[in-house]
């Protein structure tokens, strides 16, 4: 991770001829945001599901004001071999894999551009997005490579960030995510999902829509007292 390295302005002393010095550098007490290694998944190689009240999986349409701008569906799986994933019931270094299925919708209304003008400067992002902290991430996260070559034109279309503990999955390549198809993020988590939660988030075309999920539950320190 790089470190922001930041530098006192040199002190001026006097009108003497002795030579001005730096002073010491503080510690940045924010963290910038750091690039991750984004890796494929393949689908067939993850264990069971869980199931939550919703089933094995969380569908939700994923709307900007009045309009559909695509749907998601997650689910949560334990590694493979497994045959039933309770987390009750697993062992504590269980790894849980976070799957999200973003299809961005096909109507017209969804993919409006911005206005046209000498004040655009740049176009609105495209990303999908944590809006919670990834509770025990073990830095294993990426997308579907065949996806994003079919929906972005490139395999490599696609960064991902993490600001904060939050994750975020960027377009930064290719014309714009083709309407009607469908991008698989997944990331994973020492931590068992607690249930769906608002803790998603997709802009695409300068729309923005919260999306629900399978969240996880936060870390515990070793005495047991919930972490902030």
């Amino acid at each position: 991770m790089k470190r922001l390295l930041l530098l006192a302005p040199l002190a001026l002393i006097g009108c003497s001829d002795r030579e001005s010095e730096a002073e010491p550098a503080p510690t940045p007490t924010v963290a910038q945001p750091r690039t991750l290694a984004a890796a494929d998944l393949d689908l067939s190689t993850l264990g069971a599901r869980i199931v939550g009240p919703q089933g094995p999986e969380v569908r939700t349409t994923l709307s900007a004001g009045n309009r559909e701008i695509g749907k998601m569906v997650s689910f949560v799986a334990c590694p493979e071999g497994t045959s039933e994933c309770k987390p009750g019931q697993m062992p504590e270094d269980t790894i849980y894999t976070y799957v999200h299925q973003v299809t961005l919708s096909e109507s017209e209304a969804a993919n409006e551009q911005p206005a046209e003008g000498p004040e655009v400067v740049e176009s609105p992002p495209t990303l999908f997005r944590m809006t919670g902290k990834a509770h025990g991430f073990n830095r294993a996260v990426g997308y579907s490579s065949a996806q994003a070559l079919a929906a972005l034109g490139g395999e490599d279309a696609i960064s991902i960030t993490s600001d904060d503990g939050h994750l975020i999955w960027r377009v930064v390549e290719g014309d714009g995510w083709t309407p009607g198809t469908t991008i698989t993020f997944w990331w994973q988590s020492t931590q068992p999902p607690v249930g769906p939660a608002d803790a998603y988030l997709l802009e695409v075309d300068g729309n923005q829509a919260v999306a629900r999920g399978p969240y996880p539950a936060p870390e515990k320190p070793a005495d047991g007292a919930p972490s902030n």
